[in-house]
This record gives structure tokens, C-alpha cells and sequence, in this order.
């Protein structure tokens, strides 16, 4: 199979003194910038499946009629939220104790 090139990056050299400096043994600066084209390729490509697959899931979701509308989800996280607050707010020694346990 032919091979083919990668248009080549121009950077400060003091980056490029950086980039030989993490260079493993035996790894020339083309097989790292290789690597790191190849990993961050694989990155996007599983970050665009998870997408898909999240708005895939979203539309089955709403075609049955199983989701729970974002006002209910918010309503309880914010009622959770107060009960934290208020709990907080309370003075160290006023909580009840617990388990039967007393002070």
C-alpha cells in the first residue's frame, strides 16, 4: 500500500526542544506526531459514536413517551438543594442525634 504525508506543522522551536525531550527511545518526532494524530482521530471518532448514540437514544426515548420533562428533574434537584441549604444552616449542635445515640 502507498503511503501518503501529513502537511508538516510549524512551531516555536523552543515546542519543538519540548516535543524531542519526550521522545521515548528509538521514537523519532514523525512516529510521535503519528501517535498524537492517530489518538486524538480515535478520540473525536469515539466522541462523535457517543453523540450519535446519545441523540439516537433521546429520539427512542421520546418516541415511547418514557422520559421525565426537565421542569420534574430540576423541581427535585432544587427541593434537594434547599433541604441542604436549611440543613447547613442549622447551628453545629442542634442536629438530632443519630441512631439513638446521645450527647
Amino acid at each position: 500500500m502507498k503511503t501518503a504525508t501529513i502537511p508538516s506543522v510549524r512551531v516555536e522551536p523552543e515546542f519543538r526542544e519540548t516535543l524531542e525531550g519526550l521522545l521515548e527511545e528509538g521514537e523519532s518526532l514523525s512516529q510521535f506526531v503519528e501517535s498524537a494524530l492517530r489518538a486524538s482521530a480515535a478520540r473525536r471518532q469515539a466522541q462523535a459514536e457517543f453523540v450519535r448514540r446519545g441523540l439516537a437514544s433521546i429520539t427512542q426515548t421520546q418516541l415511547a413517551g418514557h422520559g421525565i420533562p426537565a421542569e420534574a428533574v430540576i423541581d427535585k434537584l432544587e427541593a434537594k438543594l434547599a433541604a441542604a441549604r436549611k440543613l447547613a444552616a442549622k447551628p453545629a449542635g442542634s442536629a438530632k442525634p443519630k441512631h439513638g445515640v446521645r450527647r
